[in-house]
């Protein structure tokens, strides 16, 4: 059942459908963490416009999500090398 909600990023309201309660809360925790990450380059950053802001924002979090899935590959493989090495040793017995 969706719902509709409105988020708020930097300043601005956005209507939006979440498709479930766990979902709405990952907006609105997602919208909460993009304005912690505006409001600290703000800090750092004053003379730059919003949309600098939102480019900053867009590609730390980018840079997060794929070191993020080459760590989840990594452990992947590394998961299925043990399997084939116990599954080995198990038929050597």
């Amino acid at each position: 059942m969706e719902q509709s909600i409105t988020i708020k990023i930097a300043g601005t309201d956005y209507p939006l459908k979440a498709s479930s309660p766990e979902m709405e809360q990952l907006m609105r925790i997602a919208a909460e963490t993009i304005n912690k990450k505006i409001a600290a380059y703000d800090a750092r950053f004053p003379e730059r416009s919003l949309a600098d802001k939102l480019s900053f924002v867009a590609l730390n979090e980018t840079v997060s999500r794929l070191a993020t899935q080459r760590k989840m590959e990594a452990l992947a493989d590394e998961a299925a090398r043990l399997k084939k090495d116990t599954d080995d040793y198990l038929s050597q017995l």
